[in-house]
């Protein structure tokens, strides 16, 4: 779950063998991070603060009883031994500062454009993140993959590594493999995939998404601004939404652009009459806030159409390190619910800081971002219990994505208040493959739904997802921290019965 931008120190130093991230992209060329999130680093932040008070969750009882991390050998059960191991030492390679600085230097370097060096480091990688944090280069090691987790009590998401094409042939590529994708869950365990992965980047260009978003915001300045191609939404901004990227009124799309926006549709079209075909919900990630607001009309617009009986089909993201997080989501939520279309979300904290941080200071304005970590815990609770609220009453669904373990208790414990515990189609927990280990079982344990979710593709496509995954090991410390010591105590455990 991306925390932040990276932003290495050695980098100010060592700036001959680093690639420009605006240069010409490469098979390692830099990306958005992923935004499956977890904590992140406050420090970064410097936001003002637009939440009077923290809004917490009332319980009944104390939650710290919801979610056992005490029987260790009942949370690890069905782990094998192997599996703790190369785990625990994964995470803790992850954990050392320098050893993942230099790491991200060296991918980002001249250096890897040297065959036998390049071979050698994604040989290096493939064995231990890779292996780690993916669910293999293809669908038949996905498979797999997704095996195991069924066999374990947990489901899986999907998500085909690719992240943002440039043209319309790498778009038309990325459709066929979400579609691949779909296609494959039939061949899975039976209901072991609970979502598809979608990014809108992969299906229609950033810079379309940009001149979109630009055009979208004028509007919400001006609503006599006519959009000839805008389909039917939900509310894209809230009040306090940032629009300060679109200064000036903004050029309407070419003849040219407004053709490749139908061919995105049709895209995200065929892939959702896939997902109807398959029974299998669709998710679409979220982004930046400078093409946020088109990946949003590309989601509501499919959810209008799209539904699996009272049921959402397809689910926006909402990124609750966003001052106007909740606001946008309850938003919609009720314009959904007035026009009879059930609504899904998933719920992060976030994964742009350094770049919304700097891009708002270079415009003028104050980060769009939360001033700090307890804040956006805050956000991300009340977002929680609305959507569990909206639950009970028979309304809407949500996937919390947390690593957060106070958070987890919190959600599981609203839900068992309300009486919603059993509602698998609608109340659903996630974490990352290969993190927050003790948290996923835990939540398993205690009778909720969990997925993981699952990156696949060839190690060099990917390779900057896994650099992420490291990256921001260390803005989750308390939680890898935690999870490590949980898996040492079970290896303990497990030593000491053999020996015995």
């Amino acid at each position: 779950m991306a925390n932040k931008v990276f932003c290495p120190k050695l980098l100010k130093n060592l700036g001959f063998h680093v690639r420009r991230l605006n240069s010409a992209p490469s098979p390692l060329s830099a990306v958005p991070p992923i935004n499956f999130t977890g904590d992140f680093n406050a420090a970064t932040v410097t936001a003002p603060n637009l939440l009077d008070t923290a809004p917490h969750i009332n319980t009944s009882h104390h939650n710290n009883n919801i979610i056992n991390f005490d029987d260790v050998k009942e949370l690890f059960h069905g782990v094998p031994t192997t599996k703790l191991i190369r785990s625990s030492l994964t995470l803790q390679m992850a954990a050392i500062e320098p050893m993942v600085d230099l790491g991200m230097w060296v991918m980002n370097s001249k250096l890897m454009e040297m065959p036998v060096f390049r071979e050698v480091m994604l040989a290096f990688v493939k064995n231990t993140f890779y292996e780690h944090f993916c669910a293999g280069k293809d669908l038949t090691e996905v498979r797999r993959t997704v095996t195991k987790l069924s066999d374990s009590g947990l489901k899986a998401m999907l998500d085909y590594g690719v992240e943002h094409s440039t043209e319309n042939e790498s778009c038309e590529q990325s459709m066929k493999a979400f579609i691949q994708t779909i296609e494959s869950t039939k061949s899975l365990p039976e209901s072991s995939a609970s979502f598809v992965v979608a990014k809108i980047t992969a299906i229609c260009t950033p810079r379309l998404l940009k001149r979109m978003s630009d055009l979208l915001r004028w509007e919400k300045k001006d609503p006599s601004f006519n959009l000839p191609w805008k389909q039917q939404s939900l509310p894209l901004f809230a009040e306090n939404s940032p629009i300060y990227h679109t200064s000036k009124k903004t050029e309407p799309l070419t003849v040219e652009e407004e053709r490749d926006l139908q061919l995105a549709h049709e895209r995200l079209t065929k892939i959702c009459e896939k997902c109807v075909e398959h029974d299998v919900p669709l998710l679409i990630d979220a982004e930046d806030t400078t093409i946020q607001p088109a990946i949003d009309y590309f989601a509501y617009s499919a959810a209008i159409k799209y539904r699996k009986d009272d049921q959402p089909l397809i689910f926006g993201t909402i990124q609750a390190y966003l001052k106007d997080a909740k606001e946008r989501m309850v938003t919609a939520k009720k314009a959904a619910e007035k026009m009879g279309v059930p609504m899904g979300f998933k719920l992060v904290r976030g994964a742009y800081m350094c770049s919304e941080k700097q891009l708002a200071s270079s415009l003028g304005f104050k980060s769009p971002i939360h001033d700090s970590i307890e804040q956006t815990h805050a956000c991300f609770n009340s977002c929680v219990e609305f959507m569990i609220e909206e639950i009970a009453n028979g309304s809407g669904a949500v996937v919390l994505a947390t690593h957060n373990i106070e958070s987890g208790k919190l959600a599981a414990t609203k839900a068992i208040d309300l009486g919603i515990k059993n509602e698998m189609q609608s109340l659903q927990f996630a974490q990352l493959y290969g993190m927050a280990e003790g948290l996923s079982f835990g939540l398993r344990n205690a009778g909720f739904q969990v997925s993981k979710y699952l990156p696949f593709g060839p190690v060099e496509q990917i390779m900057h997802y896994l650099m992420r995954r490291a990256e921001e090991n260390r803005g989750l410390l308390s939680t890898s921290a935690f999870d490590r010591q949980l898996m040492r105590k079970e290896l303990r455990r497990r030593f000491e019965v053999a020996i015995s």
